[in-house]
């Protein structure tokens, strides 16, 4: 097969409509817009949206209003009382913590916050931590350590 011997499928360029050409087209007089009504006249359709003079649904959804910043981080977040119910050992990293399913499979950076409570010395690794939930951890012995970028 040579590039001048390619040809468009079956039905894949379909006919332009030319309406308005006598009774003979099919689509002669009216051009398929029926008889009277604002469908019949020059720029008289409405558009999509308009749902006939009800109240349309755009003004029926509740306002969304505010900013929305596009510099927001967000965390996948885990409590220090979480980590004091698991037994993974003294060296904690967000590689432990979504392997024991704790954190869900999006890689969003890790955020450790303060609830509950810890008794364990443990190293955390995490991208950031609250200052309670860094003092809980110092309190317990354990040493809190910021990751590269967090």
């Amino acid at each position: 097969m040579k590039q001048h011997e390619l040809q468009a499928p079956d039905g894949s360029h379909r006919k332009r409509r030319r309406v308005g050409r006598g009774y003979g087209s099919g689509r002669g007089k009216t051009s398929g817009a029926g008889t009277k009504g604002q469908n019949a006249r020059s720029g008289g359709k409405v558009p999509p949206y308009f749902e006939g003079g009800q109240l349309p649904l755009v003004r029926k959804l509740p306002y969304r209003r505010g900013f929305t910043n596009p510099f927001r981080v967000e965390y996948a977040v885990v409590n220090v009382g979480q980590l004091e119910a698991l037994d993974l050992g003294t060296e904690i990293t967000p590689d432990l913590l979504r392997s024991a399913g704790l954190i869900g499979k999006r890689d969003l950076p890790l955020k450790i916050l303060a609830a509950g409570s810890l008794t364990k010395a443990l190293t955390v690794h995490a991208d950031a931590f609250s200052q309670s939930a860094r003092a809980a951890i110092e309190a317990a012995g354990g040493t809190a350590t910021a990751l590269a970028g967090g």
